[in-house]
């Protein structure tokens, strides 16, 4: 097994907007958050795409990654992801090799094949309703194609992607079930799972990507990053009750609302049913809630069941110091094991 200091680990900004704050307040942490991470030794800052989502600010997705971009200097930055499905391979295409041309070494792009969206948002994004990811294999072999001076047979005739031709940008599939981690396999590409999002399907996933895998230009072996929601504070106390807030979070989704960030409080009991939390507590199978001590045991026993080759985690904490300094005590656990 690999020893924990050994992995990289890596920041998922779901680019959160707290009660009583702004999409600017979330811009302006997001890169406060990502010049410590830089210097704390992670090694990605990726953000999600989502849309119609008060409580996430993330929407214009190759905006911010710019943004974070502009105000670091050597952390890779990129998308974690972007949903193909809403965007034409080529505006993609474009995007990406901008940012490439513009931070060169330094872009990932991560991609995912749902919406990232309700319905409503759906339609306005003017998807559809008739797209059931189905489409993605094809969407993304048009993708590559772009970026592939020779890849002309699986792009539009006599269409180039400007800038982005050329370029290596690496491509990351996103999955939270076996779809994407088979595809991901047979085209020999690296493979994110989210399994602070659906905990129960990550080890079959994983298999799944692992014994499907082919080696191809892009990667000679299987290469997993596992997505982790983590919490630390100083004591197990603290954390806990800074976890609240993904909790609270959790619920609206379980719910089907949405809303901005809501401040931790001293028990979710009283907020959720009791068929609500067996809910929740089934979902955060891989979410760490707790001090650098916990944190580290955890981690050992998850990177035991996943042998992953890198971590990403998101912390969906409402005080951004209390955000900081967990990301502060995850890099701290890590090195010191």
């Amino acid at each position: 097994m690999k020893q924990l200091r050994n992995i990289p680990i890596s920041v998922l900004d779901l680019a959160p907007i707290v009660e009583g704050g702004t999409a600017a307040d979330s811009f302006h942490n997001s890169l406060d958050l990502a010049r410590h991470a830089e210097e704390w030794g992670y090694h990605r800052y990726w953000l999600a795409e989502h849309h119609n989502m008060t409580g996430i600010a993330s929407s214009a997705t190759s905006l911010v990654i710019g943004h974070i971009a502009a105000g670091t200097s050597s952390i890779r930055v990129g998308s974690g992801g972007i949903m193909l499905s809403n965007h034409a391979p080529l505006v993609i295409a474009e995007q990406f090799g901008t940012l490439e041309s513009l931070y060169p070494g330094r872009i990932d792009l991560g991609l995912g094949r749902a919406p990232g969206s309700d319905q409503p948002a759906s339609r306005a994004l003017r998807r559809g309703l008739g797209h059931d990811g189905g489409e993605f294999p094809e969407q993304l072999s048009e993708l590559r194609a772009y970026f592939d001076p020779e890849g002309a047979g699986s792009r539009p005739p006599g269409v180039r992607a400007v800038p982005g031709e050329g370029l290596d940008v690496p491509i990351w599939l996103l999955g939270s079930s076996g779809f994407s981690a088979r595809l991901a396999g047979q085209l020999g590409l690296p493979f994110a799972f989210a399994s602070h999002f659906a905990p129960e399907y990550l080890l079959p996933a994983l298999d799944l990507y692992r014994n499907s895998f082919q080696p191809s230009a892009a990667l000679a072996k299987p290469h997993v990053m596992v997505g982790l929601g983590i919490t630390a504070a100083e004591t197990t106390e603290e954390a806990r009750k800074l976890a609240t807030s993904q909790q609270q979070q959790f619920l609206n989704i379980i719910r089907g609302r949405t809303g901005k960030l809501q401040p931790p409080v001293d028990s979710m009991d009283g907020l959720w049913t009791m068929q609500e939390k067996a809910i929740m507590l089934e979902k955060q199978q891989y979410s760490i809630s707790g001090d650098k001590a916990a944190v580290k045991e955890r981690l050992q026993q998850i990177q035991a069941e996943t042998d992953a080759d890198e971590w990403i985690i998101a912390s969906q904490i409402y005080d951004h110091s209390a955000r900081l300094r967990s990301y502060e005590l995850v890099a701290e656990a890590i090195k010191e094991s």
